[in-house]
């Protein structure tokens, strides 16, 4: 089955205004920058976006904020992004901060097709207000509930025509766990193979969770904090 379509521009044609959209990545590691600006240039807008961190102002999801594009943001880190930081301060954005090890379960268990699962992190704090709490073996959890996203929007280093993808190093983060969790997952790859020229040892994502995958290009690979040290 070839998944391929063109570019970014073709796989993300069929997003609206007012959908909800994970993104992977983590800080500038791993994200779809090509769909990004796909989606920044279609001008779409009342999104919510369901991702680790904003990156920064002017790269990635940062961009989106620029444009005013999102109506919410779902994320465990608000981070370098001081326009992310401005929006959430005047109340221009609605944000839900979920503890980071919540956020990967809520996409784990959408994966699944779990609806719901309980968890110790946020117990007491501001993250359960609203919340239903159950008790077992005398401890309190939250109930979570599973992502329900319209896209994932995906990064990774090599892909076949069959949507199986190999992600590297740390660009493994969220995307595994966000390509089995959208209705629709949109995979564009640094390098795109034929079928069989993937070690099936070494795939991450089966081709089963991805919908579209094209190649992407222009990656910029822009490191969040560069920190050196001192000459001796």
């Amino acid at each position: 089955m070839n998944k391929v379509v063109a570019n970014a521009d073709v796989a993300i044609k069929d997003i609206e205004s007012g959908m909800t959209i994970m993104f992977g990545g983590f800080g500038l590691c791993g994200i779809p920058e090509n769909c990004i600006r796909a989606i920044v240039n279609k001008g779409i807008d009342n999104l919510t976006c369901i991702s680790n961190n904003a990156g920064v102002d002017d790269f990635g999801i940062g961009l989106m904020l620029q444009k005013k594009q999102l109506k919410k943001m779902i994320a465990s880190y608000v981070g370098e992004n001081a326009e992310f930081e401005r929006q959430l301060l005047s109340g221009e954005l609605d944000v839900e901060l979920v503890p980071q090890g919540t956020l990967a379960t809520r996409c784990m268990i959408a994966g699944y097709g779990i609806p719901f699962v309980p968890v110790l992190a946020g117990v007491g704090t501001e993250v359960a207000e609203g919340k239903e709490t159950v008790v077992r073996n005398g401890r309190q959890y939250l109930i979570e509930e599973a992502f329900d996203a319209d896209f994932a929007i995906v990064k990774a280093w090599k892909g076949d025509t069959m949507g199986n993808l190999i992600y590297k190093d740390t660009a493994r983060n969220f995307n595994p766990l966000m390509a089995m969790a959208g209705k629709i997952t949109i995979a564009e790859v640094e390098e795109l193979v034929a079928p069989g020229e993937l070690d099936p040892n070494m795939i991450h994502t089966p081709g089963i969770y991805v919908n579209q995958i094209f190649q992407g290009t222009d990656y910029e690979k822009r490191i969040e904090q560069r920190t050196v040290r001192k000459r001796s």
